[in-house]
């Protein structure tokens, strides 16, 4: 009985072991912007994959990154080209389409994928580098265009969005009847994240929705995440 109980002990904690470590693995694949960047100078052969539109590649991204949208027809087609025994870097903008990425990744074999945790929000937010291959790209509004929008008797409620975010489009229905509705209390302004990236580093928005509100100018309250319109609501009428 004694051996048996000790046998029994040695394979539970072998099994405790194995779950740990690969707990330990798995919390490691999402990165914070510096340890992505510090990743990418460990594994500088690696491929690092941008998985936003063209678009948003085109207005900046990490230096000898390749684009390949997640949104795209032939995602999977372009993934299959890569080693799945090696390394391999994801990012997006925030960091839901490179997790989805990412996941669909390792599922299909590739067995060392490391995400960006929050996405070049993140990045950007950190002042780490990024290279552009337009150098006429607009970086959007400007701090000082940006306050000029604040200036009004009303509240301000600003929105912070991108097309492609899925919170972003379930909100903007109700921020448009808000608009209708409350007119006469408060101006509703949508900025795109993805047009106005310098405005949103200086902001440090690095996340996304975002509503602020603003009270001669003042920001009274701010709210990062899906939120409901009944909420949003009580905000204004505080």
């Amino acid at each position: 009985m004694r051996n048996y109980f000790i046998i029994g002990f040695t394979s539970v904690a072998i099994l405790f072991n194995a779950c740990t470590n690969g707990q330990t693995q798995n919390s490691k694949s999402s990165l914070s912007a510096t340890e992505f960047s510090e990743k990418i100078k460990e594994l500088s052969t690696a491929p690092i994959v941008d998985v936003r539109t063209p678009e948003e590649f085109l207005s900046g991204h990490i230096q000898n990154a390749k684009n390949i949208n997640w949104n795209g027809n032939d995602f999977d087609k372009q993934i299959s080209n890569l080693d799945k025994s090696k390394p391999v870097f994801v990012y997006c903008l925030s960091g839901g389409r490179s997790s989805s990425a990412a996941n669909q990744m390792r599922s299909e074999g590739f067995k060392e994928v490391y995400e960006l945790n929050g996405g070049m929000m993140k990045w950007r937010a950190a002042n780490l580098p990024e290279t552009t291959d337009n150098s006429n790209a607009s970086t959007g509004m400007s701090k000082q265009q940006f306050d000029k929008l604040l200036a009004s008797d009303k509240l301000v409620l600003i929105d912070f969005y991108a097309d492609w975010c899925a919170p972003c489009k379930k909100m903007k229905p109700y921020l448009e009847e808000i608009s209708k509705e409350m007119s006469d209390k408060v101006v509703v302004i949508r900025i795109n994240a993805d047009e106005n990236k310098s405005l949103c580093k200086e902001l440090k928005i690095d996340g996304l929705p975002v509503l602020q509100l603003y009270k001669g100018q003042q920001l009274t309250w701010s709210n990062t995440g899906y939120i409901e319109k009944a909420d949003v609501v009580k905000k204004i009428n505080k």
